[in-house]
This record gives C-alpha cells, sequence and structure tokens, in this order.
C-alpha cells in the first residue's frame, strides 16, 4: 500500500475525518493539513477572502517535505489539493504520493459545513473552492471516490481500492 497518501477535495467533503480514520485502520500518521497553514492564510480564509496560489505555495511545500520525511509506516494528510499544479507541488518533495479525491454533491457539502461550528473555512467560500478544482487525471496516481454514506463507509471504499491498485 502507499506510504504517502493525500486525502483531498473541497471543504466539506471529509478529508480530515476519513483521513484520521484511514490512517487509524492501516497504522499510519495522519496530519491535519489546515494545521500547517500559516497564520496569514487562516486569517485570510477566516474572514471570506480565498487564498492565491502565492498564498498556497509554501504550504503546499510543506505539505510535500512532511509526507517525504514521514516515518516508516506513512503518512497520510488531509489536504484540498485542488488544482493539478498543487499536486504537481506536492510531488515534487514527495513523487510517490497518491491522492484520493473525495467528492460530494453540493447540498451535501453546503449541509456539512454549517454543521461544523468553529473551523475557520466558512461556507461562503465552497462556491471558490468548487470551481476551483480539477480532478484528477488518468496519468495521476490516485482515486476519486464519493464521501457518502459515513465515514466507516468511505474509509472501507477507499481501502478496498488501494488493495486493488495494489494488486495490479
Amino acid at each position: 500500500m502507499p506510504q504517502s497518501i493525500v486525502v483531498m477535495g473541497v471543504s466539506g467533503a471529509g478529508k480530515s475525518s476519513v483521513g484520521q480514520a484511514l490512517a487509524a485502520q492501516l497504522g499510519t500518521s495522519f496530519i491535519d493539513g489546515d494545521t500547517l497553514h500559516p497564520e496569514a492564510n487562516v486569517r485570510k480564509m477566516a474572514s471570506g477572502v480565498p487564498l492565491t496560489d502565492d498564498d498556497r505555495w509554501p504550504w503546499l511545500h510543506l505539505v510535500g517535505t512532511k509526507l517525504a520525511t514521514s516515518s516508516h509506516s506513512g503518512t497520510i494528510v488531509a489536504c484540498s489539493a485542488l488544482k493539478r499544479s498543487y499536486r504537481d507541488a506536492i510531488r515534487t518533495a514527495a513523487p510517490d504520493t497518491t491522492f484520493i479525491l473525495l467528492k460530494a454533491d453540493r447540498p451535501a457539502l453546503q449541509d456539512r459545513l454549517t454543521q461544523r461550528p468553529g473551523h475557520f473555512m466558512p461556507a461562503s467560500l465552497l462556491t471558490s473552492q468548487l470551481e476551483t478544482l480539477e480532478e484528477l487525471q488518468d496519468d495521476e496516481s490516485g482515486l476519486m471516490i464519493q464521501s457518502t454514506g459515513g465515514i466507516e463507509t468511505t474509509v472501507e471504499r477507499i481501502r478496498k481500492l488501494l488493495e486493488h491498485a495494489a494488486a495490479d
């Protein structure tokens, strides 16, 4: 199974919850990519202003570095990684990273965001994230999965797909 995994998607897709549960099942470490943002990025997002690419590059470099220096058991990072160029930046530091894109329909995402009190990412930024999202391309190591049916169901789907990919 891959040692470095990024659980990705827009806000509300379940990156942190699924990533934590997957890491526990696989016996790997977990890092919530939100904790790696500099304070200036957090303040910007909390005020409802989308980050620019210039805001993201140092953060994406840090995500890649954390994956590249992971322990022998591997690391799972929850990180939006919305654009191909962002994933490429992570792969520059950690080339063997597998990306798992969690997908959900807009009403489900909106519902999840409104039920998440205290998070710095406001629901108002969902539209800009959906507009920015570039799905995984055929030449990228990864998979896309619907994050519906609960965390455990989603994790089980991911595990089966990762096991199938490892067998190929």
